[in-house]
C-alpha cells in the first residue's frame, strides 16, 4: 500500500497518506515558527546580521522538523543520526533553493517589485513549490522504508 511501512523485526505497517500528510505538515509548522521566531529574536534583541541570523534561524528550523519527523510523523521508519540529518537539511536547502529561485525570476526577471510581489512569490508560491519538494525528498531520501516505492505517489 502507498503508506505501508517496515518495523525493525519486518513488520509491515500501515501509515495513511493523510496521517503523514498531516504529521509532516504539523511538524512543518512548528519548524516554521522556531524559524521564524529564532530569526525575529537575534534580528531583534541580539543585534545580527540579517544573513548571519537567518542560516543560524535557518539550522534551527530544520533540526525541529528532523527531529519532529523522525520520532514523529516517520518513527516507524527507523533512520536516525547524522547521514540522515544531512540528507535531510540538504533536502531543506534544496526547498529553501526554490524559494529564493521564485523570489529572483518575480523580482529581478519579471519586474515585479512591491514587498507584496516579494511575498508572493517567495513565501507564497516558493513555500507552496519547496514543500511539495521537501515532502517528497523527506520521504523518498531520508525516511524511506522497503514496503514503499521511491515514490510519494505509490
Amino acid at each position: 500500500m502507498a503508506g505501508d511501512v517496515r518495523l525493525g523485526g519486518g513488520q509491515l505497517v500501515n501509515l495513511p497518506r493523510g496521517r503523514e500528510l498531516l504529521g509532516f505538515g504539523s511538524v512543518g509548522l512548528l519548524a516554521y515558527a522556531a524559524d521564524l521566531a529564532l530569526f525575529t529574536w537575534l534580528r531583534g534583541p541580539v543585534g545580527l546580521e540579517p544573513l548571519t541570523a537567518k542560516v543560524i534561524s535557518f539550522v534551527a528550523g530544520c533540526s525541529v522538523a528532523y527531529v519532529g519527523n523522525a520520532f514523529g510523523t516517520y518513527r516507524a521508519t527507523g533512520p536516525r543520526g547524522l547521514r540522515p540529518y544531512a540528507v535531510f537539511f540538504a533536502v531543506n536547502a534544496a526547498g529553501a533553493l526554490v524559494q529564493l529561485l521564485c523570489l529572483a525570476v518575480s523580482h529581478y526577471g519579471l519586474g515585479f517589485t512591491s514587498q507584496r510581489a516579494d511575498t508572493v512569490s517567495g513565501a507564497g508560491i516558493g513555500m507552496a513549490i519547496a514543500t511539495v519538494l521537501r515532502f517528497w525528498g523527506t520521504r523518498t531520501l531520508v525516511f524511506r522504508n522497503e514496503g514503499r516505492v521511491g515514490s510519494w505517489t505509490g
